[in-house]
Order: C-alpha cells, then sequence, then structure tokens
C-alpha cells in the first residue's frame, strides 16, 4: 500500500491506530482493495519521498465502500499498524534484486495498492531485517 509520506505517513498511521485506505482511483488497485480480508497484511510503503517500504500494517476492516466516492463505486479497508520494518527496504533495492523483479511494484509501479506474492513477502523481510 503507497502512500506519499508528506500526505499520510506510517507515523501518521501509528500516532492513529487506525486508518481508512481510501482515496484510490485505479481499477486494479481497487480490485486489490477489495479483495483483501481481515488479518490480512501489507506494506507500507513511502512513495514520492522516500520510495520505501518501511512498515507492516494489518487489514483491520474489509469491504467497505470508500468514504470519499460520493458514488459508492470504489473499495477502502481500514488498517492497523503492525510493526515498522528493521530497515527500509529502497526502491532501488527491490528493482535491482532479480527476485523481485516481477513486483507489482516493479512492474505496475504507479498502482497504490499492489499485489505481493509470499516469496516476494518473505525476501522483503529478509532484506529488511538484515
Amino acid at each position: 500500500m503507497k502512500s506519499e509520506p508528506d500526505v499520510y505517513s506510517w507515523d501518521d498511521l501509528v500516532a492513529e491506530g487506525e486508518g481508512t485506505w481510501d482515496g484510490v482511483r485505479n481499477h486494479r488497485a481497487k480490485n486489490n482493495l477489495a479483495a483483501m480480508q481481515v488479518g490480512e497484511q501489507a506494506f507500507f510503503y513511502h512513495s514520492n519521498i522516500g520510495l520505501e517500504i518501511v512498515g507492516i500494517a494489518e487489514v483491520s476492516v474489509s469491504g467497505i465502500a470508500d468514504p470519499t466516492d460520493p458514488d459508492g463505486k470504489w473499495a477502502a479497508v481500514k488498517v492497523k499498524p503492525v510493526r515498522k520494518l528493521g530497515r527500509p527496504v529502497t526502491l532501488k533495492e527491490v528493482k535491482a534484486d532479480p527476485a523481485l523483479s516481477e513486483m507489482e511494484l516493479v512492474k505496475l509501479s504507479r498502482l497504490s495498492v499492489s499485489e505481493v506474492r509470499p516469496g516476494e513477502w518473505a525476501h522483503i523481510l529478509k532484506l529488511a531485517d538484515s
């Protein structure tokens, strides 16, 4: 899940305790949001400034309509912070790592909510905790 840190950062989510992931206006990202279930985890990625994966959030409420959408066509979820990564994993590292070359973060870089496959998840955690 991507957010510009000057708009909504990891620290903002931690301070709130729970945040609504809304404002997504891309169909694929919407489908990714709609597929999320309570208890699933997501990486929190600082886009635009920083360009790095900084933490892990967990879906606390799924399947809600985006409160910023007056037409009710777009999806949203609520998330809670789980933990900050041991160290941020930069986009530069992700792009340079052959094990992550097929990651949606690399292939579909404009998506604000992208899929992370289990092998990619484990690999990023290894990088963050090394």
